[in-house]
Parts: C-alpha cells; sequence; structure tokens
C-alpha cells in the first residue's frame, strides 16, 4: 500500500465554515487569533485510491493559516507552521506530502519544506498545468475557438505556472499575449519566446486592456487582492481560471451569459476514493494538485517532483502520462463548484454569436 498526504489550509476565513457552519458567528479578528495559535492537525483519511497498477491511502494534514495571513505574516512563522504541518503527514507514514493552495507559493515554492522533511515534496504544479491547458483546449474547441488563430492571454505570466503555461501555448498558438505585475521578468519571457517557437508575441501591461482583445484567457495570478471586472472580457470569451483565490469572481457568469469560465484542474480519482472530508467537489472528484500527489504515490515515485519556481514542460508531458497510465482524469468542466455541461457550453457559444450580431457589449 502506497502512502501520502495533501496539505490543507483554509484560503478565506469563509471556508473554515466547511469545518462547522457556526463559524460565521465568530468575529474575524477572534477567528484570524485562533488560527495563528492553532497547531496544525491531522484532517481525515483518504481511502480507496486504487490504479489498475497500485493502491494507496493518504491523510489530509491542516495548516490552520488563511492565504492572507500567509502573506501577511513574518515569513519565518509561516514556514515554520508549514513545515510544522508537514511533520504531520510524516508521523501518519506518508511517504510523500503534496502542498496545498498558498503552502507551495509562500517562501520558496516548497524547497525549504523538502529540507526539513525526511519525506519528498511535491507542489502539485506540473498536473495542475497540464489538466488547465487540456481544459482550456476542450473548451476552446467547443466554443468554436481555434487555438492557432485566437487570441490567447495568460494573465500572471511571470509566475511559475503562467509562465510554463505560456511556453506549452507557444507550441501550438499563433497568438500570445503576455500580462503580469512585474515587467522585466515579463518582457524577458516574452524574449525568450519570441527565439523559441512561431508564435506573435505581445506583452500588454494593462491587464484589462489585455483580458479586452482576448479570445482564450488563462489566468493563473497569486494575488489575493485581484479580480478581473465582467465587462472587461470579449464577446465569445473562453476564460481558464487557475487561480486560488479565484481571479473571476461569481459575478461574471450572472453578467455575461456570453462568456465561458470554467475552472482548471478538477479531476476524477480512480478507485472507490473517499477523502472523508468534504472541500466544495464532487464525491470521486479532487484538484489536480491533490491528484499529483497521489499519481506520484501509486507509481512509487517518492521524490520532489514539482519544486521551486521553475517548472518545466517535460515535467507538464511527465505527470500527464503518469495521470494517464493510473486513470486519472478530466472530470469534465466546473465553475465555483457547479458543473458546466456541454449544453451548457452550448447555449453560451448561442449567446454569445447573437450578441456579436447585435454590435459592442454594453458597459455593465
Amino acid at each position: 500500500m502506497e502512502k501520502f498526504a495533501f496539505m490543507l489550509h483554509p484560503l478565506s476565513l469563509a471556508d473554515m465554515q466547511h469545518v462547522s457552519p457556526l463559524i460565521r458567528l465568530v468575529p474575524d479578528g477572534v477567528l484570524e487569533f485562533a488560527l495563528r495559535h492553532k497547531k496544525p492537525f491531522k484532517v481525515s483519511h483518504i481511502t480507496g485510491v486504487r490504479s489498475p497498477y497500485a493502491e494507496a491511502e493518504g491523510w489530509f494534514v491542516g495548516c490552520p493559516l488563511t492565504a492572507k495571513q500567509m502573506l501577511t505574516l513574518p515569513e519565518e512563522f509561516v514556514m515554520d507552521r508549514i513545515i510544522e504541518t508537514g511533520r504531520i503527514a510524516q508521523g501518519l507514514g506518508a511517504k510523500i506530502l503534496g502542498l496545498g493552495a498558498f503552502t507551495s507559493i509562500v517562501g520558496d515554492a516548497g524547497l525549504t519544506v523538502a529540507e526539513n522533511l525526511d519525506i519528498a515534496v511535491t507542489s502539485g504544479n506540473s498536473y495542475t498545468v497540464a489538466t488547465a491547458l487540456e481544459g482550456t483546449r476542450k473548451a476552446a474547441r467547443l466554443m468554436g475557438r481555434d487555438l492557432r488563430t485566437a487570441q490567447v492571454a495568460v494573465i500572471g505570466a511571470t509566475g511559475s505556472i503562467g509562465a510554463v503555461c505560456a511556453r506549452i501555448l507557444a507550441r501550438e498558438a499563433g497568438h500570445i499575449m503576455l500580462a503580469a505585475r512585474h515587467s522585466g521578468p515579463l518582457e524577458d519571457l516574452a524574449q525568450e519566446l519570441v527565439r523559441t517557437s512561431d508564435a506573435e508575441i505581445r506583452v500588454i501591461q494593462d491587464t484589462a486592456a489585455c483580458i479586452r482583445q482576448a479570445d482564450i484567457v488563462l489566468t493563473v495570478t497569486s494575488a489575493v487582492d485581484f479580480q478581473i471586472d465582467p465587462a472587461d472580457f470579449k464577446c465569445g470569451a473562453v476564460v481558464c481560471d487557475v487561480a486560488r483565490p479565484r481571479n473571476v469572481s461569481r459575478a461574471v457568469s450572472a453578467a455575461r451569459p456570453d462568456v465561458l469560465v470554467i475552472e482548471g484542474g478538477v479531476i476524477d480519482v480512480p478507485g472507490d476514493v473517499d477523502f472523508h472530508f468534504h472541500f466544495g467537489f464532487p464525491p470521486k472528484t479532487a484538484f489536480a494538485c491533490m491528484a499529483e500527489t497521489m499519481i506520484l504515490a501509486l507509481e512509487g515515485r517518492y521524490e520532489n517532483f514539482t519544486l521551486g519556481r521553475d517548472l518545466r514542460p517535460e515535467q507538464i508531458d511527465t505527470i500527464a502520462a503518469l495521470a494517464a497510465k493510473h486513470q486519472f482524469r478530466l472530470a469534465g468542466f466546473r465553475n465555483f463548484e457547479h458543473a458546466v455541461t456541454e449544453e451548457a457550453i452550448a447555449a453560451v457559444r448561442e449567446t454569445a454569436g447573437a450578441m456579436a450580431e447585435e454590435g459592442p457589449v454594453p458597459e455593465i
């Protein structure tokens, strides 16, 4: 039996309601104080992960800090808390630990965590990228978009996920726009893609202007204060939101029935998996970052697979092949914990077509 663990943490105070609905009655200041002083803990035992080649069990372990706290509290304090959580996983018998959400972002993106544990560590970002791109390609086809001719925007292109997404998209897309907060790294990435691909590469500092021109948008920023206005999207746009917290608000789907918004990385897990903890997904499905940890455990690859901020296309290709071997699959499309059916996509496409005939999208 292979063994793994995955680290969870609340993205926001509202997420604590997964633990108990009574949490909403606790004042924010009191809850933040309690989280800062709470020790890491075992959340649940994961059973039933089974592929044609191996079987695994695992554990969710909880790091009780929100995304905001991870970015605002002293880095040394946050890293100590993450490492302490990792030691719980180690003590449970896990041989590899997956870092969830902001635990894979703070500090040096997992390198220090791995140095302080006796088990392998991975961020899950490789499979997150693989499935986000797979979903984006399929959604684009269903919306009648061709990557070779569409205007493709990568928002947050200088992050580790954004940069490798841009590199892989440059293999197949004809026109790529890059946007991020820091112009220097953005220009460096653009020059690299100009040298190594045949795609037309543009850097656009104004993120809203970039999105307004895009037929396909991949948004991967890690900023807690960044959200895209519904009015910024082009009629008929396909949007894949890989970011956590999300960059695309619920208001977009409500206000723009002509825009298709999907989330990256919702995965069917093979076997009769039971997470014994509800994190907002249907039974037997998981985030791609969780799935990467399971895949590596099933394969017996107890190694630091995805760490640091330098993701390479070869890593993405490798984890995608291992996922196929162990029968992990993209679980259709989702948006804010709700399924997006092909019928719903057809309705978005029809609405976009009708609105395009009527003229420009009005201001919202």
